[in-house]
């Protein structure tokens, strides 16, 4: 629920969060909000259980009721920046925008500036106001492709609870290393890798990921395919392309080695040497639209690289047969 000019909720604690402090089930309820700005939330009654206000470490159990009703606030303290947007649609609630690979999503160590949030600030100042300037799911810095970001609280609420309820459709096209010989569904729990903190991994203990993948197009020894998600964890298609042994084309963290198929020509092993991202790229976004309930859709179509490096595989492709013929 969501008025225009508050921030509110309501939420049921469900079994896995039993027993758990209040400020890690509110983070697990509402990711879409900073730690700190829950904590605040809780600590100034604005976040309440049972409709009484608690301290963030207090514990919540099975069935309790969170209510949120805050006041919005300047979110964001980052400087707006001139940098240009490919923009796909826009609207008083939403932008929808074509991310390049490279461009990473939101400032943090390393990237104090020269991010996404840095032209959305400038593009929309109104977004200081929101959670996260607006931004409601992430890209990585070298995955392309579309991306929605709320423009207003309504769209906010709107675009968090159909990512959470699954409503939101996302699809991606990738490269994956490997002749695979059909589509299928990998269903296995994602969380932070045991040793590598950095890194995600398929682990036991992990959060429910469930991708789709379909071949689009076979190689002699790779395969371009479409990827669907149930689910929106991070590094998802890369850690689970790796688990079932198909890693992304140029995936610096999941990828190992280069693998050259049998043959390779210097023009092929030049592409694929020189491809030094995830070949990954968010090809197509369906939502409701937060104030008409409108199904939208679009389609960005594939960047310049993987569109080389998908000819040169066919080209490989089609010269094996050749021979072999």
């Amino acid at each position: 629920m969501s008025s225009e000019n508050r921030i509110t909720g309501h939420f049921t604690i469900p079994p896995e969060l039993s027993g758990k402090r209040l400020d890690q089930a509110a983070a697990s309820l509402m990711p879409e909000h900073s730690r700190s700005r829950l904590q605040s939330w809780i600590k100034g009654g604005a976040l309440t259980v049972n409709g009484q206000t608690r301290k963030p470490r207090d514990k919540v159990m099975l069935d309790d009721a969170l209510d949120l009703d805050a006041e919005p606030e300047a979110q964001v303290t980052w400087q707006a920046e001139p940098i240009s947007l490919d923009v796909v649609y826009e609207d008083e609630h939403l932008l929808v925008i074509n991310k390049p690979a490279g461009l990473v999503v939101h400032p943090a160590a390393g990237h104090a500036d020269g991010t996404l949030v840095n032209a959305l600030l400038n593009h929309a100042p109104e977004v200081e106001n929101l959670p996260r300037a607006g931004i409601v799911h992430r890209l990585d810095k070298d995955t392309s492709g579309i991306m929605v970001v709320a423009r207003s609280l309504i769209a906010h609420t709107s675009l968090v609870e159909q990512l959470q309820t699954r409503t939101m459709g996302r699809e991606y096209e990738a490269v994956v290393v490997g002749s695979l010989t059909g589509g299928a569904t990998v269903d296995a729990p994602i969380g932070r890798h045991p040793t590598d903190r950095k890194r995600m991994a398929v682990v036991p203990t992990g959060k429910p990921a469930v991708t789709h993948y379909r071949l689009i197009e076979r190689f002699a020894a790779h395969t371009h395919v479409r990827c669907k998600l149930e689910s929106g964890r991070t590094h998802q298609i890369r850690v689970h392309m790796a688990h079932v042994n198909h890693p992304l084309v140029g995936d610096p963290v999941y990828g190992g080695r280069l693998r050259l198929p049998k043959g390779t020509s210097e023009e092929l092993r030049a592409v694929l040497a020189g491809f030094h991202r995830q070949a990954l790229h968010a090809r197509q976004l369906t939502l409701e639209h937060p104030e008409s309930g409108e199904t939208l859709s679009w389609e960005v179509p594939l960047p310049d690289d993987m569109v080389k490096l998908i000819d040169a595989l066919r080209k490989h492709a089609s010269e094996q047969e050749a021979r072999d013929f």
